[in-house]
């Protein structure tokens, strides 16, 4: 795995859903998918998918907030009913991989970031891209927000 210090903007559009930490991995794919039913409403050029993740804060802390989307270019002023703009800008941790690793690249990239020296930014979203490739899988790239 290699990991990268960088600064980073990102625009989304997207639907918010929230719920038990535990049912992520069943709940935001399928909300990432009522998401690409409506993707035709957003009137702006896009980029990729990407999920934004509330960080789980402790053992207690068993729901949190999630947004799947797109990318967008600029900032919208107009955004389709039931959606919401967010913007990110901060300093980010991050690595890319096959998504099917996506545990895996996670905890390198948590392991590698405490052996740079840096320190979570436990308020600000985790940002997850998704990107196909010509193979018909894909990769994602993880960025976590740092102090």
């Amino acid at each position: 795995m290699h990991g990268e210090k960088m600064k980073k903007t990102f625009r989304v559009v997207g639907l918010k859903g929230e719920g038990a930490f535990t049912d992520f991995s069943t709940e935001v794919p399928k909300r990432a998918r009522q998401f690409l039913e409506r993707l035709h409403e957003i009137e702006s050029v896009h980029g990729p998918e990407v999920t934004l993740y509330e960080p789980k804060r402790d053992t207690d802390h068993l729901e949190g907030i999630y947004y799947v989307g797109i990318m967008v270019d600029e900032a919208l002023t107009k955004v389709p009913v039931g959606m919401e703009y967010i913007e990110l800008d901060d300093e980010y941790v991050t690595a890319s991989g096959n998504v099917q690793q996506i545990g895996e690249l996670h905890n390198d990239l948590l392991n590698w970031m405490e052996d740079q020296g840096y320190k979570r930014k436990p308020e600000s979203y985790i940002v997850e891209t998704y990107h196909p490739l010509e193979n018909g899988e894909e990769e994602v790239a993880i960025y976590l927000p740092i102090q």
